[in-house]
């Protein structure tokens, strides 16, 4: 019988002890008194099937109760939504059970924590790599456990778009990362592993650069002075092709001397972050001097400025210079003469945007993801002829992200690229 209907069957049962009790009360002459008392039979009886109710949801393993009519719908129906409770709970279980499993056999620490912080779940490794144990610190704030206070900073900022990296309160030697997710409508799920042997070898791929870099820099200096002699003699002057032979090996130097200064900078801008100097950095007057620096450099070329607002970027000025010079040179040198560049400076909601836009040949889709590697060539003829060190764009990568910044390249070939970068508002 369907919801309605039993509600059809318990109204015509009310009226008809109702009805039976009016016609015992005119027989009798108590008609209101048998009214009542076939209202409080009814009561007694809706009272009783919430008591047995109430007994049955105490212990809920147990059958429902057997009745008819309404109550017996409603015993079935509740019986029916526990059954598919308890079927959707061991789904569930199963799945958490799953995940544990998977979580316990990784060498990387994984600690389920709660909406306040507290530890609900975490693995062995964790306890190698954090000091935990489970099931002792199970509801314990995790906070309390580790007394780390850049790992306290980060927890509360609550910004975790970007790993934590620390040294480990155990070993300071040891250097450990730590990412934090959220889940299931607040819990955070965090990740720890040992990430010493990259940082080393991150560490000894800089100081190899920059040692390197500054090792050539004085033989390519020592090479350039005595070009620029050698160029001077009268014997250079007779002979047409000695003159040429050394024009190109001048074009060389300061080449490599160009590259050498690249890697220099580049190594200088991924080493520790808080060495940076930060001020407000004025873009627009920023690409205002810039556009005079080219009307020598590059005399026939046009830069149209678009400056829609003088908002300030917080940030190294060196750094955001070294970038936005690099977009609008790479712009100029893989665009036509006749052709301007545009540099656009401007607000889009919650974000300072700067953009470079060219018309010149433009870059295949597929190269648009690996343009920011270094030394990257999309052509090797030309990036020759336009004398690149292939550093430009990664340069500009890694100022984009010591700002929180992003770097969105849009390019179609034969029509031209756009360089966007995106500074949030703080």
């Amino acid at each position: 019988m369907s919801l309605s209907g039993s509600w059809r069957a318990e109204l015509r049962k009310l009226l008809a002890v109702l009805a039976a009790s009016a016609v015992l009360g005119w027989a009798t002459g108590l008609t209101i008194h048998m009214l009542c008392l076939g209202l409080a039979l009814v009561t007694g009886f809706w009272l009783f099937q919430l008591w047995r109710m109430r007994r049955w949801l105490e212990q809920p393993d147990q059958a429902p109760p057997e009745s008819s009519g309404i109550w017996g719908l409603v015993y079935d129906t509740i019986y029916g939504l526990q059954r598919e409770n308890r079927d959707a709970r061991g789904r569930l279980q199963s799945t958490v059970d799953y995940l544990r499993s998977s979580f316990a056999s990784m060498r990387d620490g994984v600690v389920i924590l709660t909406q306040s912080g507290a530890i609900e779940w975490c693995n062995a490794a964790a306890g190698g790599l954090l000091g935990l144990q489970y099931p002792r610190d199970r509801g314990q704030p995790l906070l309390n456990l580790l007394r780390w206070p850049a790992f306290h900073d980060y927890f509360l900022a609550g910004d975790f778009q970007q790993p934590l990296q620390i040294p480990s309160p155990s070993n300071p030697r040891q250097i450990l990362q730590v990412d934090i997710t959220t889940f299931a409508g607040g819990d955070f799920l965090l990740f720890v592993r040992d990430v010493t042997r990259v940082v080393q070898m991150e560490q000894m791929r800089r100081d190899f650069v920059g040692n390197v870099s500054h090792e050539l820099r004085t033989p390519l200096t020592v090479f350039k002075g005595y070009l620029d002699n050698l160029g001077l003699s009268p014997v250079i002057a007779e002979e047409p092709r000695l003159g040429r032979a050394l024009e190109q090996m001048d074009s060389q130097v300061v080449r490599m001397e160009t590259l050498l200064s690249d890697l220099l900078w580049l190594s200088r801008i991924e080493s520790v972050r808080e060495e940076r100097e930060t001020v407000a950095v004025d873009i627009a007057g920023m690409l205002e001097e810039l556009r005079e620096e080219l009307k020598s450099s590059h005399p026939d070329r046009l830069l149209v400025l678009e400056l829609e607002t003088r908002d300030t970027v917080l940030g190294d000025y060196r750094e955001l210079r070294s970038a936005v010079s690099n977009l609008v040179i790479n712009a100029i040198k893989y665009s036509d003469n006749h052709e301007p560049v545009v540099a656009r400076w401007e607000r889009e909601e919650d974000a300072l945007v700067l953009s470079v836009v060219d018309r010149g040949i433009g870059i295949e889709e597929q190269h648009l993801t690996r343009l920011t590697e270094r030394f990257y060539r999309v052509d090797e003829s030309r990036s020759a002829a336009t004398g690149g060190t292939g550093l430009g764009l990664a340069i500009v990568k890694h100022v984009a992200a010591s700002h929180r910044a992003e770097l969105l390249i849009e390019s179609e070939p034969g029509r031209g690229s756009c360089f966007r970068l995106l500074f949030p508002q703080l």
